[in-house]
């Protein structure tokens, strides 16, 4: 509660006072005390924040203002908190701003005419803010063709067109003003991203900050586990300096044969990875002396949960965007994949909270109703499309398993729906991946399955 802008937060805790609490603090920190309610306000008073523990009748004889705020808290539990609900999006999206070839507002345009609710555009080592000016040529990213096309579509006075020692330059478009243009309270958003290039030798090393406020140059390092730790560390600083949550994920593994399950395993404060991703040459699936990205996911979360002792590796699906006036096998075009997220507002601290609580799935088509585990039995409830089949396997790693044909095995599969595992006891955790007997309409690779991730 905050009696004005000014006052210092008040913390009302109503319930017995010898009873179990939790309670997370204005800068994160959670507070737990297993037998004593009270414990709070000697624990906050430091923080800056009041404390009121009210059993249930003390209100009626305690100080009017603690009666009328328990009022205000019975009468909010009618009003029902906004419902979640799933939202989709792409948290790995290139443009003009770097690599891509589509100008800002055409890359943003395509999200919104197919269904995303938020899109995380993810230029290489820049954020789209300022003064950008990018040269019109023949046979090139931006052709003269392309700058009449936007102004077809945005009308003559949206182009931005100037002439610079005989060259012809076209304004890129910031994110403030693409918000302007394309967002919608509820129905569009975009969150502020780049994705931090740097390398280690000849090795590539990718990440994407996400909800960032400003820029992160690439970190460097004095080996590839310095280098994507320290990316990883400059994301989580801004957060934490800031106030605001963000979001880093490990980009492409493969790409480049740069990464191995134990480098992504070894990441300290941050858990997640690309499982997937549409860009046509980050060999997803491995070769025959590599593993796919799925395995490593398997070796990395064994490692993590043991000998590491590193907690979960959350897996994401990205299209990774780069081209979008070719279409095809081979051609890095929008759609190939997103996460969806449940969430109940569309906001960019909404949607990153959820991620970072792991309420969310990785999808190249397959839609999910809900997912839910009670610690005995694993449900996964596929959205159903009429005339497909769903096949959902419960992909998990034993405790005590150390031998690499051990780590990963497929403990059940079902076509039903809802799929259901029921835990034995002994599984070091379990994940699902759900296929579609749907191809997919422009995959990855020829021949792919609609698939989902969790």
């Amino acid at each position: 509660h905050h009696a004005t802008a000014g006052d210092p937060p008040v913390l009302l805790v109503y319930g017995q006072a010898d009873t179990p609490i939790t309670a997370d603090t204005p800068g994160g920190e959670t507070i737990h005390h297993p037998r004593h309610g009270r414990i709070l306000e000697r624990t906050l008073e430091p923080l800056g924040v009041s404390c009121a523990v009210v059993a249930p009748g003390e209100e009626r004889s305690g100080p009017g203002p603690v009666a009328f705020l328990v009022h205000g808290l019975r009468s909010a539990q009618a009003v029902a908190a906004p419902a979640a609900r799933w939202f989709r999006g792409n948290t790995h999206t290139h443009t003009l701003w770097s690599d891509g070839d589509g100008p800002p507002e055409m890359v943003a345009d395509w999200y919104v005419r197919h269904g995303y609710d938020f899109l995380v555009l993810s230029d290489h080592n820049v954020l789209s803010q300022g003064d950008r000016w990018f040269p019109v040529r023949p046979k090139s990213r931006l052709t003269a063709e392309r700058v009449e096309r936007l102004r077809e579509t945005y009308g003559g006075k949206w182009v931005a067109i100037r002439e610079r020692d005989g060259q012809s330059e076209m304004r890129l478009k910031t994110l403030p003003e693409l918000r302007e243009h394309f967002e919608r309270p509820g129905a569009f958003l975009f969150i502020q991203g780049e994705e931090l290039t740097d390398q280690f030798e000849q090795a590539p090393v990718h990440l994407n900050g996400v909800n960032l406020a400003e820029r992160i140059p690439p970190q460097g390092g004095d080996s590839l586990r310095a280098v994507l730790q320290r990316n990883i560390d400059a994301v989580i600083a801004q957060g934490r300096r800031l106030n605001r949550p963000v979001l880093a994920h490990i980009n492409h593994p493969n790409f480049g044969w740069a990464m191995t399950a134990e480098d992504i395993a070894s990441v300290t404060g941050e858990r997640f990875f690309e499982v997937y991703n549409g860009h046509s040459g980050v060999r997803n699936y491995g070769d025959a002396t590599h593993p796919s990205t799925e395995r490593m996911w398997d070796v990395a979360l064994q490692l993590r949960l043991t000998r590491l002792d590193l907690g979960l590796l959350l897996g994401l699906a990205t299209d990774d965007s780069h081209e979008y006036y070719e279409w095809g096998v081979g051609i890095t075009n929008p759609g190939r994949g997103w996460v969806m997220v449940r969430a109940a507002r569309l906001t960019a601290e909404a949607i990153v909270n959820a991620l970072r609580a792991g309420d969310f799935y990785a999808s190249s088509g397959v839609s999910v109703e809900d997912f839910h585990s009670d610690g005995e039995r694993y449900e996964v409830r596929v959205r159903a499309e009429p005339g497909l089949t769903y096949t959902t396997e419960f992909i998990g790693t034993r405790k005590g398993a150390t031998h690499p044909a051990d780590i990963g095995l497929v403990l059940a599969a079902t076509s039903a729906n809802p799929a259901v595992y029921t835990f034995k006891g002994d599984e070091l955790y379990v994940r699902a991946r759900v296929t579609s007997s749907r191809l997919h309409p422009n995959p990855y690779a020829a021949g792919d399955h609609e698939t989902a991730w969790l």
